[in-house]
């Protein structure tokens, strides 16, 4: 996958071939340069995104910085607050916990409604899980973890969009940008990639044999796995 900070369901499609060129290819250099400034810590949740600063730095004009910074907010990572600027943003560790918490149910409900997918489409999108787990082994032994982070996200949507529920599918994209950034920060943790990617495998399988429960279980778990991880990762951040 080219792109990997977008979500699924928010990629754009420019509208000529000179279009694509000019503005994706400045607007994710801009995109990717902020996101590793991001991950590094050099810009923390709260900091604020001077776009005069990022487009002197990178040689580019403002407008692929805007576009980048469109498509970062949109995601979940940054914040536009009107008539003062972009922030990278913040979420206190208890609404964390509680976003993981709600993720869980979502996460498990739609596993338990793709594994009961007739057989057909089942194989289908057992497909799609086993290129895309194939696909994150590959970008963890790259230490590459937005091409793994993004092959995580399409996992993950290609479940609950397998579960047929526009509402839940609704509620769990709004849960999923808020969680963007901690979760690439968890997955940046040496332990995060090798972990889920074990997880992921287990949940591919119940639901390729079309097991609900063990599907659900599976994947509620492994949500509850990634937040003990992240608070585990977390603590010890604080730990002098």
């Amino acid at each position: 996958m080219s792109d990997t900070t977008t979500f699924p369901w928010t990629l754009d499609r420019p509208t000529s071939a000179i279009a694509a060129v000019r503005d994706v290819s400045l607007a994710k250099v801009v995109r990717e340069d902020i996101l590793g400034l991001i991950l590094s810590g050099d810009l923390v949740p709260g900091s604020r995104i001077n776009e005069s600063d990022v487009a002197e730095r990178l040689g580019v004009s403002r407008v692929p910085v805007r576009e980048a910074l469109r498509e970062l907010e949109a995601t979940g990572l940054v914040v536009s607050r009107k008539n003062v600027g972009v922030f990278v943003r913040e979420l206190a560790l208890r609404e964390v916990a509680e976003l993981y918490e709600l993720r869980g149910v979502l996460d498990g409900h739609a596993g338990a409604r793709a594994a009961a997918l007739p057989e057909v489409p089942r194989r289908a999108l057992s497909r799609i899980l086993d290129a895309a787990t194939s696909a994150m082994r590959k970008a963890a032994r790259r230490r590459d973890v937005p091409a793994y982070y993004a092959e995580n996200l399409r996992f993950h949507w290609a479940v609950v969009e397998a579960a047929g529920n526009a509402k839940l599918s609704e509620a769990y994209r709004g849960i999923v940008q808020q969680l963007h950034l901690w979760r690439l920060k968890n997955l940046a943790q040496p332990v995060g990639m090798a972990a889920s990617i074990a997880e992921h495998e287990a949940i591919a399988k119940a639901v390729r044999e079309g097991d609900c429960a063990h599907a659900g279980r599976l994947l509620a778990d492994h949500v509850g796995a990634a937040r003990l991880r992240l608070e585990t990762h977390l603590s010890e951040e604080q730990t002098p």
